[in-house]
């Protein structure tokens, strides 16, 4: 797979996930993690180590995740022939509030040939500082 493929196929993983967690369905982004996936969340202190962690977390956020609609903004994937690093802006819209979001998803490129992401760092655009 060339590099422009490899990008469009990490772009339209993630944009399918991102549609249905807007609509309130983590189970794409479930999906996609890799059995030994790590998570930092903004509403975390510490990293989440393992998809069931993550797993229990999003099964109680289902159905509760409501946006109108999203932008990825500014992707870049940066990759290697098994490793891709997706880097991207997200304002998710919900009525009149905007939500300002950084991501950074490592995907990898598993012995079937399907992409999975090992690790994800997501922080608000413009945190508060305490």
């Amino acid at each position: 797979m060339d590099k422009s493929s490899i990008t469009e196929k990490i772009i339209a993983l993630e944009t399918a996930a991102l549609d249905a967690w807007h609509k309130g369905n983590p189970s794409p982004y479930l999906e996609l993690y890799s059995e030994d996936f790590t998570y930092f969340d903004p509403a975390h202190e510490k990293r989440l180590d393992g998809r069931a962690k993550v797993k229990a977390l999003y099964e109680n956020m289902r159905g509760k995740v409501k946006m109108d609609k999203f932008e990825i903004i500014n992707p870049v994937v940066q990759q290697t022939d098994t490793m891709a690093v997706l880097t991207y802006n997200l304002h998710s819209y919900s009525g009149e509030t905007l939500w300002k979001e950084n991501c950074t998803e490592v995907y990898r490129l598993e012995t079937n040939s399907e992409w999975k992401i090992i690790h994800s760092h997501w922080s608000f655009t413009k945190p508060s500082i305490v």
